[in-house]
């Protein structure tokens, strides 16, 4: 049988896959794990989550889960994932339950789970409660049931947070902010405006419907016109539940996940603040980012896709920042899990700092053409152990030289294959990956 948690909690096609039924099973087994660990004590529980319709009646499951288990239950309504994650720490809590789909389609949901501190929760720990589905554990009666109260003030607690972390106030800026219609729409605008800067803000108006619907960083277009249109120094657009952000600059320019890691690494390295000289990144990340951080003596260590992943490398070494290419990035001393608001403040404090206009700090990377081909075969593992695949892939390697890279990849859900090829130009990178991608179908 399939493990119910993925890289990201467990999410569904709400009322389908993520029931109510299922997400009152999840919330309780997790409270009764964590009872389990430590009985020193009544569990508490943070629960947040974004606005999709189908969060109302997910969230009434889960606050009737954990109670029923004995956990009182702080409930702190519509918030952004990284609100949450910072909750959960410092209301001292023992938990944290968040509602949400990040980007992905307002019909489905997700739950995920945080641990006391508002760390994501270790793989054993979500075995524990997986396992603990099928059993019916205790059920506490009278004053032993949980008790569900409001944090009224969680949006002042999380924004005074980010305020903060800010190293720079962003008096002066003109931005446009694109919030999804989601889990930023109240926060971010107020808490960029709290920092000084002119905000226009744009899909901030969530009816439960419209959570990522042709808007945020999943569809940055009209940002990136809106950006444009009023002479804004620069455009930050979120996704559903605002743990990540891309940016745009004063022309209209995407600005990634990347770029802006190369921008926050050196301005952490000029602090003094990037421990050990080093970023840490996925290896989806553009040789770009590789070749700038080499020519500024930054070490760039790369972990397997997923943020996951990039926490735990950024914790086993002590480090200071990582991230990914789609706007994810993380600063261990300042949050737990990639935070897009805390992220965009720190960019535009850089922006407003320096004087330098957004794309000139982006400009420290250049980008590589890079493309990605996903072809479909009968056995990954033999794909993986095919001479023929190995040495094709050398003989690209040794044509690009190190003006480019390749990267083979099998799909973590599908019989896929990912075929990623980087090259100092589009049409060089796209045969190679072509090329590639027919000796990988011919071998299986």
């Amino acid at each position: 049988m399939a493990r119910l948690f993925g890289t990201d909690g467990v999410r569904g096609l709400a009322n389908a896959e993520l029931t109510p039924e299922l997400a009152l099973s999840v919330a309780a087994s997790a409270a009764r794990v964590l009872a389990a660990h430590d009985r020193s004590h009544r569990p508490v529980a943070v629960v947040g989550r974004d606005p999709r319709a189908s969060g109302e009646m997910l969230e009434a499951a889960v606050v009737a889960g954990l109670a029923s288990a004995g956990a009182d239950v702080l409930r702190v309504g519509v918030q952004p994932t990284p609100a949450v994650a910072h909750l959960v720490g410092a209301l001292e809590a023992d938990l944290g339950v968040m509602i949400s789909a990040s980007h992905n389609p307002m019909p489905d949901n997700g739950i995920k789970l945080f641990a006391s501190g508002g760390h994501k929760l270790p793989d054993g720990i979500e075995d524990e409660i997986e396992a603990g589905l099928t059993g019916d554990g205790p059920r506490p009666t009278g004053a032993a049931i949980g008790r569900v109260s409001d944090v009224d003030d969680a949006l002042d607690r999380y924004t005074n947070h980010l305020l903060a972390a800010t190293p720079h106030p962003l008096t002066g800026l003109r931005i446009v902010v694109d919030c999804a219609n989601g889990a930023a729409s109240f926060a971010a605008p107020e808490v960029y405006r709290k920092a000084g800067a002119e905000v226009i803000a744009m899909h901030s108006e969530p009816d439960g419907i419209n959570i990522n619907d042709g808007c945020g960083s999943t569809h940055p277009e009209k940002l990136q016109a809106m950006v444009v249109e009023h002479g804004a120094d620069l455009g930050i657009a979120h996704d559903g539940d605002a743990d990540r952000c891309l940016a745009v600059d004063a022309s209209g320019e995407l600005v990634d996940g990347d770029q802006i890691m190369a921008i926050l690494a050196l301005a952490m390295a000029e602090a003094g603040e990037l421990t050990h000289d080093t970023l840490v990144a996925t290896v989806m990340s553009n040789l770009g980012l590789h070749l700038a951080m080499r020519d500024h003596q930054v070490k760039l260590r790369t972990t397997a896709v997923g943020d996951r992943y990039v926490l735990e490398e950024l914790r086993a070494g002590g480090y200071a920042l990582g991230g990914e290419q789609s706007g994810h990035v993380v600063f261990p001393a300042l949050a737990t899990t990639g935070d897009g608001l805390l992220t965009a403040l720190r960019v535009m404090s850089r922006v407003a700092s320096t004087g330098k206009p957004l794309a000139e700090l982006a400009g420290v990377m250049r980008k590589l053409p890079q493309v990605l081909v996903n072809v479909r075969v009968t056995d990954k593992a033999t794909v993986a152990g095919s001479e023929v695949v190995r040495e094709a892939v050398e003989a690209v390697e040794a044509e690009l030289g190190d003006e480019g890279r390749v990267l083979l990849r099998p799909s973590g859900t599908e019989q896929l294959v990912r075929v990623m090829v980087e090259a100092p130009a589009q049409d060089t990178a796209q045969a190679a990956a072509d090329r590639l991608a027919g000796v990988v179908s011919s071998v299986c």
